[in-house]
């Protein structure tokens, strides 16, 4: 199960106390290497981040909207912060990478 990540600081009022990554084995999405879930606050969940290997290397992709019939995709929710961004997707590249090691 999950081990609470403790933030070593918070961005306005919000940080990611839990984090659960949940690895896939190789397939045929080689492109995504896990599913993930964080909790911000002990109160807020969010499920369905998706940790994503890019020409870049590894980023966290949020949850997409299925039902939206536009040209692009749209997230069913996101950060609005960079740090806030930043500090959900290292939380979870951290526990990714434990988890793969």
């Amino acid at each position: 199960m999950a081990e609470a990540n403790k933030p070593s600081q918070t961005f306005d009022c919000l940080a990611v106390t839990s984090v659960q990554v949940f690895p896939f084995k190789e397939g045929p999405l080689a492109t995504v290497k896990a599913i993930a879930t964080v909790v911000l606050n002990d109160q807020f969940m969010v499920r369905g981040l998706r940790v994503m290997n890019g020409s870049n290397g590894l980023f966290v992709s949020y949850p997409i909207d299925p039902f939206f019939k536009g040209d692009d995709f749209r997230t069913v929710c996101n950060p609005i912060t960079r740090q806030l961004c930043e500090h959900i997707e290292n939380c979870v590249l951290e526990k990714y990478q434990a988890c793969i090691e």
